[in-house]
């Protein structure tokens, strides 16, 4: 079964498993104490510290082991606000960060700080002018992600790292898609990564920072890992991340020029299979092993769960997969269709087999889906077509009140209008980009008795 969800987790690398199996017979004993048993496990772990630390391109003693990446964005965070706080409290982010930076902006913002998003374009990338621009005299600490995790894009980050070093602000780069993928960003202040997207064991974040950056661990000090990390360090599970990221950096200059061929061919290929496809991300400027695309009038869970059945492991960024049903804070960022969203990240070693079997499946998939929710082609003009139309979508969610849009389009005249009454956090994101994508003009929001009325003009 084709696992092509490695943006989420990779699959353990055979040098990670190797390590790990090895590094569990003499790396069990605390590293802090000085019997042999200690000492071979001390060894373990400045051995995976120094090749974890040319691997990121930084010294042995910036680089820190922590829990998990997560845990790496939230102590890189809080230790440089912390240690700029006589600078200012306030944080410049981009709007398409990974949640653990927006979650550690908002406990910021909570504690009396101030955030700034930084917007970005439809193909999910930051300017490096305006992201300069939001940089401040009392900005303590800029942070901007390598690549976006959803839709692949790259990030300018040696332009903005310019921008900060000039206005003498460090930056923070979350680099936990890309360190596995090609050459790590240049211009970084702290970067912070996660063992599990790059093949390593699950539960080994690290956290790089630079001699010179003022750093304030927040909270109860630990004499472990420089203060930064608290807790017994999984020796293990260190050694197996570090092995794997060697591993897999050696590995990618011939591994992503091939899995870059793979996703070309699904970017070019999905379009022509499936109608009413918007891929999103940039073309060029992305991770090379990873591709999204959104399909009109699909139900993003129901399409993963026929994917699965199918054989395909994939995953979304539709409203309709998670808990809060409402769309990702990615694609809402880029002002892009949220419905029926696919992310496909293929994992080192996928067969072009498997990928030409996917295009093979997904429209099938679509069309089953499209035709369970009842989207069928827009309606032929009426003789006495009305001057508006009120489409009644409330308590229902995606894709359902872009599919009766679909509907009663063809029932107003070129000019009049459509009414969607919708109280779905979607509809805002979807009405939109199906205006965009079917060449009708969306009017506006406006405000009703309950949810929101959408209004689209019919132009041909």
């Amino acid at each position: 079964m084709p696992y092509f969800d490695t943006a989420s987790a990779a699959p353990l690398h055979p040098v990670a498993r190797q390590a790990l199996l090895a590094a569990l017979d003499e790396g069990w004993a605390d590293p802090a104490r000085l019997y042999r048993e200690g000492r071979r496990a001390r060894l373990l772990l400045d051995a995976a510290r120094e090749a974890a630390a040319e691997a990121v391109g930084c010294r042995p003693d910036e680089l820190t082991f922590t829990p998990s990446g997560t845990s790496a964005v939230h102590s890189g965070i809080s230790g440089a606000l912390e240690g700029r706080r006589r600078v200012g409290r306030h944080l410049v982010v981009s709007a398409v960060e990974h949640s653990s930076v927006l979650h550690s902006a908002a406990a910021h913002e909570a504690r009396g700080g101030s955030v700034l998003e930084v917007p970005v374009d439809r193909s999910g990338a930051v300017d490096a002018g305006t992201y300069a621009g939001a940089l401040r005299e009392d900005t303590a600490l800029a942070c901007l992600q390598s690549a976006n995790h959803e839709v692949g894009t790259e990030q300018p980050v040696a332009a903005v790292a310019e921008a900060c070093r000039a206005a003498g602000v460090p930056l923070l780069v979350d680099a936990a898609q890309s360190l596995g993928r090609g050459p790590v960003p240049e211009g970084w202040s702290l970067l912070t990564g996660s063992a599990h997207k790059w093949g390593g064991p699950s539960g080994v974040g690290l956290l790089a920072v630079r001699k010179g950056v003022r750093f304030a661990v927040r909270g109860p000090a630990d004499e472990r890992e420089s203060g930064r990390s608290a807790g017994f360090e999984n020796i293990p599970a260190i050694v197996a991340a570090a092995a794997s990221l060697r591993a897999v950096r050696a590995e990618a200059g011939s591994e992503s020029a091939r899995l870059r061929a793979l996703v070309d061919r699904i970017r070019a290929a999905v379009p022509e299979l499936v109608p009413d496809v918007e891929v999103v991300g940039d073309p060029v400027r992305r991770l090379p092993h990873l591709v999204t695309f959104s399909c009109l009038y699909v139900d993003g869970e129901t399409l993963l769960h026929e994917l699965d059945r199918a054989g395909f492991s994939v995953s979304s960024g539709s409203s309709c997969t998670s808990s809060t049903l409402t769309p990702s804070h990615v694609l809402r960022a880029m002002g892009v269709l949220s419905e029926g969203n696919v992310r496909v990240s293929l994992p080192d070693g996928t067969a072009e087999a498997d990928v030409e079997r996917f295009l093979e499946v997904l429209p099938a998939v679509v069309a089953e889906v499209r035709q369970r929710l009842g989207a069928a082609a827009p309606a032929a003009p009426s003789p006495a077509p009305a001057a508006s139309l009120v489409v009644d979508a409330l308590g229902r969610r995606c894709p359902i009140p872009v599919i009766e849009l679909a509907k009663v389009i063809g029932k107003v005249p070129v000019g009049g209008t459509v009414t969607v009454l919708a109280d779905d956090e979607a509809a805002r994101l979807d009405i939109p980009a199906w205006c965009a994508m079917r060449e009708q003009e969306y009017v506006g929001e406006e405000p009703a008795d309950r949810g929101s009325a959408f209004v689209v003009r019919r132009l041909f």
